[in-house]
């Protein structure tokens, strides 16, 4: 575990504010998302789900260090975490917020592809493998990289391998059968969009419930490790304004503003700005 969660630990946000100041390949994903984890769910057993992610670890170094050949390193992974472990996707309560909260998924060992993928992308690293997260249209896969070729898996489904022929299909699956397969739908995730497409999960469900000051509660965890990302900054504005939060919403909108200056969006905030600061007098 790195050092600033070991300094941390005994506050997940103070932990999430530390992952915001570092940069993007330094962030132990799944130490990480363990944090958002605790805070979801402050009753959960953090400490067992952080022990199995340590054996995850040493599984690894034990059986799959040295291993240069992608292929192979994709069967390693198979075996390891849908074969021993068990790990699956849940795919008759696939809305339940349990599958989104780390410790739950370690717990149950089951989950959605992107939680899924924080344990897979957790195995790459503890064994020195590069992968990185698929913001694949409506389905998040992974991919472990070598010298200019890529692996392309599907860990909601076993850590099965994605051809052309099958990411074509799920494109057509997901935006229908003239779709086709496109430059960028493989572009790499950074660790921190990886962790925001993760709890993006949970504050969609708690909007949906009607539950705007959880949906709130979630949008300012993300910006602890994401302290740059200009829309949740105006998210955060408009769920405040929702609340009738004006000081608050106004600070939001000004960190907008400090992000994106100018441009439609930044004059629609200063609209925004405007018609709160009227409501203040």
């Amino acid at each position: 575990m790195a050092w600033w969660l070991w300094a941390t630990m005994s506050d997940p946000q103070s932990a999430l504010d530390a992952v915001g100041q570092i940069p993007d390949v330094e962030i132990d994903i799944a130490d990480a998302a363990l944090q958002f984890a605790r805070i979801d769910e402050p009753d959960a057993n953090w400490t067992a789900a952080r022990a199995h992610l340590s054996e995850l670890a040493r599984d690894m170094a034990g059986t799959g260090r040295g291993i240069t050949d992608l292929e192979a390193r994709a069967s390693v992974l198979t075996r390891l975490l849908a074969g021993r472990h068990g790990y699956h996707g849940d795919e008759l309560t696939y809305d339940d917020l349990a599958n989104a909260n780390l410790i739950r998924v370690i717990e149950r060992r089951q989950g959605m592809p992107v939680a899924l993928g924080v344990i897979w992308l957790h195995a790459c690293r503890a064994v020195g493998w590069p992968a990185h997260g698929v913001d694949f249209p409506g389905h998040f896969l992974i991919a472990l990289a070598g010298k200019g070729s890529q692996v392309v898996l599907d860990v909601f489904n076993g850590g099965v391998e994605m051809q052309a022929r099958d990411l074509r299909a799920l494109m057509k699956r997901v935006e229908g059968e003239k779709a086709e397969l496109r430059p960028g739908v493989l572009q790499p995730m950074s660790a921190r969009g990886v962790l925001l497409r993760l709890q993006n999960n949970i504050k969609s469900r708690r909007l949906q419930d009607g539950n705007v000051s959880a949906g709130l509660a979630c949008v300012l965890d993300m910006l602890r490790i994401a302290p740059d990302h200009a829309t949740l900054w105006r998210e955060a504005a408009l769920l405040h304004q929702r609340m009738d939060q004006v000081a608050a919403a106004l600070r939001c909108y000004e960190r907008f503003l400090i992000l994106v200056p100018e441009g439609d969006a930044a004059a629609r905030v200063r609209t925004s700005i405007a018609a709160l600061r009227g409501r203040l007098n």
